[in-house]
């Protein structure tokens, strides 16, 4: 159809008698809602807004051990029209504090609510009120370099699947790099994941993580790559692990019967087919015997391989022979 046709369907649409009417009720409907929003936009209203602080003029040789953008919330004051401009607008997009201006020679500094205010008044309109200010003030922390590299651990609820058990932990980095001042860098050994919570898992498990936040620690990475390897458990035992003396004076030698022992635990399968008799240490303490003298002595199981879980000896109590030694 040509484009003169269209227009007499249009034409005869709009100004057929029932039609008219339509019209004149959508201008007048149209007009009542411009009113409406313009009276409503005209009324006072309240309304919250976060508000970026960022601490600029940091100098060179100087580190923020916070971070560098915080938030302050502002409950403001003004007609609607005005607080739509601030929500869609650049006006209330950040705020910026001098370094210079707050910095205390402690590794600190802050921004109070009232000076807060006073930097969000410039970019307000007259009419505009700030009515309240949350929180009542903004801290940051800065030190000179100082710093330390400490290692990563997982913190959380991490479960595999029953008869599977965690064998290893990998990090990637395993290590990082923080920055603080001397006080929390000497109280700082370690520091944690965010907590992590999986169960249930059988295969190797690989979790990108968030480190823990410190208040006034900075770090470098703040995240990890956590590896969790699983393997499957199994009880087993292992036959003539050695019984060491210890403790032995000079010329004297402790003989036990028998000489080696076995131990049971449980552990992961690959576990299991690299272990040797000599991973286990196995202990006689001859200031024990002296001391407390009887027929048979205590053996103690003193170490055992990583990995392994519940190992007990085969028996707790042996003979024994003390013999000079020339």
């Amino acid at each position: 159809m040509k484009i003169p046709g269209i227009l007499r369907i249009i034409k005869k649409f709009l100004f057929s008698r029932a039609n008219k009417e339509f019209v004149v009720f959508i201008f007048f409907l149209a007009l009542s809602g411009i009113f409406w929003l313009f009276t409503t936009l005209n009324q006072v209203y309240e309304y919250e807004f976060n508000i970026p602080v960022s601490v600029v003029g940091v100098p060179k040789n100087a580190v923020l051990t916070s971070e560098e953008t915080d938030t302050v919330r502002m409950t403001i004051r003004d007609k609607g029209i005005t607080l739509l401009t601030y929500m869609y607008g650049d006006i209330l997009k950040k705020v910026n504090v001098s370094f210079k201006n707050y910095s205390k020679s402690n590794g600190t500094g802050v921004i109070t609510a009232s000076e807060l205010q006073k930097l969000v008044y410039q970019q307000l309109a007259n009419g505009s009120r700030i009515t309240s200010v949350k929180p009542d003030k903004l801290e940051f922390y800065y030190n000179y370099g100082a710093k330390k590299k400490v290692p990563v651990r997982w913190s959380g609820r991490v479960i595999p699947e029953e008869m599977f058990f965690i064998s290893r932990v990998a990090y990637q980095p395993d290590s990082i790099t923080i920055y603080a001042s001397h006080e929390k860098l000497d109280s700082i050994n370690v520091v944690y994941t965010e907590q992590l919570n999986y169960a249930n898992f059988r295969d190797t498990l690989t979790a990108d993580c968030e480190l823990d936040k410190i208040k006034g620690v900075k770090m470098v990475p703040d995240h990890t790559k956590v590896t969790f390897f699983t393997d499957v458990l199994t009880e087993e035992q292992i036959e003539g692990v050695p019984i060491k003396a210890v403790n032995m004076p000079v010329g004297k030698h402790l003989r036990t019967f028998p000489a080696k022992i076995n131990i049971s635990f449980v552990t992961g399968v690959s576990v299991y087919r690299n272990l040797k008799p000599t991973d286990f240490v196995v202990i006689a303490d001859y200031n024990e015997i002296i001391n407390h003298p009887t027929e048979k002595c205590h053996i103690y199981l003193k170490s055992v391989p990583r990995g392994i879980s519940r190992a007990r000896l085969e028996i707790s109590m042996v003979d024994y022979l003390i013999e000079d030694v020339e």
